[in-house]
């Protein structure tokens, strides 16, 4: 049986760097957001979507991802509403994945909002991904070129890195890449022997 682990953190954490670098091992990794953005081409998705919006939210038959995390980071009952459209088709979309990955003895599941959509309850391990607050918020305002307060804003609407460290078998510090690796391949060595 294959076993899940799961890889999360907050925004700006570095969690993608630690996914790219855990695939570059050869293990398989789903990038749930990745998964997220394609489902939310699809048009039976744009149709429920735009139906839980006052705002037109849809551009050339596409969902316009860039206002519709304007209005949801800032409403919390709209962000429940999207989530309760994506997150059931995210995890039929990785189901099917992980029917096509059985070969490898573990598989890694990276997820930004792991915990918040309950999708960590599936996995047999979990990596949490941390870094200073201060750290993040620059890292993605560089990244996504937005104001300190929209960093702010999403991040209020993930748990904080004590909260997921509770629910975490490994926690990596990734202000230092090059320790953060090191990490990464100590905790893969450990996962081989599962």
């Amino acid at each position: 049986m294959t076993k899940i682990v799961g890889l999360t953190g907050g925004i700006g954490s570095g969690k993608s760097t630690i996914a790219e670098y855990i695939h570059s091992k050869g293990i398989p990794v789903y990038i749930a957001d990745d998964q997220a953005k394609r489902i939310m081409d699809d048009p039976e998705i744009v149709k429920k979507v735009r139906e839980i919006f006052d705002e037109n939210v849809v551009e050339n038959e596409k969902l316009n991802r860039k206002k519709i995390a304007e209005l949801v980071f800032s409403s919390p009952n709209l962000l429940k509403k999207l989530n309760e459209i994506i997150h059931p088709a995210v995890k039929e979309n990785f189901d099917k994945w992980l029917k096509n990955n059985k070969k490898s003895n573990f598989i890694v599941k990276e997820a930004a909002i792991l915990f918040e959509s309950g999708s960590y309850k599936d996995c047999d391990k979990i990596i949490l991904v941390t870094a200073p607050q201060d750290i993040r918020i620059e890292r993605v305002m560089n990244r996504d070129k937005v104001s300190r307060d929209q960093v702010l804003d999403r991040m209020k609407n993930q748990w904080d890195d004590a909260r997921k460290a509770e629910f975490s078998d490994y926690i990596i510090d990734n202000t230092d890449l090059v320790i953060s690796l090191k990490e990464v391949d100590l905790i893969l060595k450990e996962l081989n022997k599962m």
